[in-house]
C-alpha cells in the first residue's frame, strides 16, 4: 500500500511539473504584441516600430526581400509608412512556444494617393508576422510576410 501511495504521490508530482512548462509557454499573447505593431504603425511611431524589430528580422513580399533591422525599417517601413494608413489584422491562426509565436490571416488597410487630386484606395492581402525572443527576453518581430491584392479605388 505504500508503495502504491508513494507512485500517485510521485506521479502528481510530475504531471504537475509538467502543467508549469505548458503555462509558462502560453505566457506570450502574441495578438498583443501584433496590436503593439499595428498601434506604433498606425500612429507613425517610427521610433517604436523600430525597438519592436529583430535586429535579424526578414522581410518578403512577392519577390521584394529584406533583412536585417536597419534595411527593413528604411526600405519597407519608412518608404511605405506614408502611403498606407488604419492598417488592420484580422488573424485566422495563431501559435506560439517558449521563445517563437506567430499570427497568420488578413489584413486591410487605406491606400493613400501620391498627389491630391488622386482617390484613396483599399488595400488587403495576407499577411504572417513571426515573433521570436532575443537574448535579453524580449519579443521581437522576425518576420513579416505580406501578400497585398491588387488595390482598389474607393
Amino acid at each position: 500500500m505504500k508503495r502504491i501511495f508513494g507512485l500517485l504521490l510521485g506521479g502528481a508530482l510530475l504531471a504537475g511539473c509538467s502543467d508549469t512548462k505548458t503555462d509558462a509557454a502560453a505566457d506570450v499573447n502574441v495578438q498583443s504584441l501584433n496590436q503593439q505593431f499595428i498601434g506604433a504603425w498606425n500612429a507613425k511611431n517610427t521610433v517604436q516600430l523600430d525597438s519592436l524589430l529583430a535586429d535579424d528580422v526578414q522581410y518578403a513580399q512577392g519577390a521584394t526581400r529584406f533583412s536585417g533591422k536597419s534595411e527593413v525599417s528604411d526600405k519597407w517601413v519608412r518608404a511605405t509608412m506614408g502611403t498606407i494608413a488604419d492598417l488592420k489584422l484580422y488573424a485566422t491562426s495563431t501559435g506560439n512556444g517558449p521563445a517563437m509565436a506567430y499570427e497568420a490571416g488578413t489584413f486591410s488597410t487605406e491606400v493613400l494617393p501620391e498627389m491630391a487630386d488622386q482617390p484613396r484606395g483599399e488595400g488587403e492581402g495576407n499577411f504572417i508576422l513571426v515573433w521570436k525572443k532575443n537574448a535579453k527576453n524580449a519579443w521581437k518581430l522576425s518576420y513579416v510576410q505580406l501578400e497585398g491584392l491588387p488595390v482598389k479605388v474607393k
